[in-house]
């Protein structure tokens, strides 16, 4: 437990140097503080991330790993793949791994079930690197099983590329900062803070920019949207009424939302159906 404590806090104070510096120098929402409301909520889930959820997260998928070599069925599919050069392995499980999490992502969004849990890190109506850790552990877990899946099938050894999962985790954060910078081919490569930023935004129906990293998938399924450029004024968050609190959002998709308004301080009425998501819609760029 020491250890796990000890690698909170050192993450924690990492991540916090990195990010708020570029917060704090190219800020996309000149008025948006650090202390900002709910930001409590949002270091809570930070370190349940770091102290739980990631290890039940990994245990899941090591798991799946042990009963997929268990089974044997694709051994000699596997063996095939690792006879291949390194760099077409890697490129093969990320590309696999995108498009296996884009239509993930997009069926969350679809589908109540899957929404009652992905809209915890859409609640947060202020997007910065502390809010990109919004995440309730069920989706989590979901969300690396999509990632991850391909290169389990594929027989791919994760501890070889360790360093490409942990810049994707660290740019997955960046996506979320407060931050405009000119990227470049950089955010066509990877995706940028501003293009992921409007798939926050309190728009029905307007969702768009699912792919986590790489913007790949939005261009070739045409869901990828731009925004003006420069305009940082839309609402962020979701129309739904929801918990506030981080035991709140923890319970809230495991139970029915009659029962909300009288668990939940923050709730005060049921969400109005014309609000709910909408299937895509909106004009490819």
């Amino acid at each position: 437990m020491t250890n796990a404590v000890l690698s909170w806090l050192t993450s924690a104070v990492v991540l916090a140097s990195v990010y708020w510096p570029l917060e704090w120098a190219w800020p996309a929402r000149e008025g948006q503080r650090w202390l900002r409301a709910r930001v409590g909520t949002d270091f809570l889930f930070l370190t349940g991330q770091y102290l739980v959820w990631n290890g039940l997260a990994l245990t899941v998928l090591m798991g799946l790993r042990h009963q997929v070599d268990a089974w044997g069925a694709l051994a000699g599919f596997q063996a095939t793949v690792a006879r291949q050069p390194f760099v077409l392995q890697v490129l093969e499980a990320l590309l696999l791994g995108d498009l296996a999490v884009y239509w993930f992502h997009r069926a969350s969004h679809r589908f109540e079930l899957l929404w009652r849990f992905h809209a915890v890190h859409h609640t947060s109506e202020h997007v910065d690197w502390v809010a990109a850790h919004r995440e309730h552990p069920v989706d989590g877990v979901l969300t690396q099983l999509a990632i991850n899946l391909p290169g389990i099938l594929l027989g791919f050894d994760f501890a070889t590329i360790s360093s490409f999962v942990v810049f994707r985790g660290l740019w997955a954060i960046f996506i979320h900062s407060n931050v405009r910078l000119p990227l470049g081919p950089l955010g066509y490569l990877f995706g940028s803070p501003q293009w992921h930023r409007w798939h926050h935004a309190k728009h029905p129906g307007q969702v768009a920019n699912f792919a986590n990293l790489s913007p790949w998938c939005d261009f070739l399924f045409r869901t990828h949207h731009r925004g003006a450029a420069g305009n940082e004024a839309y609402a962020m968050g979701i129309p739904e009424a929801w918990p506030t609190s981080y035991p709140g959002q923890l319970l809230a998709p495991f139970l029915p939302r009659s029962t909300w308004p009288w668990l939940f301080p923050s709730i005060r009425q049921e969400p109005d159906p014309a609000t709910l998501r909408q299937p895509t819609s909106v004009e490819p760029t």
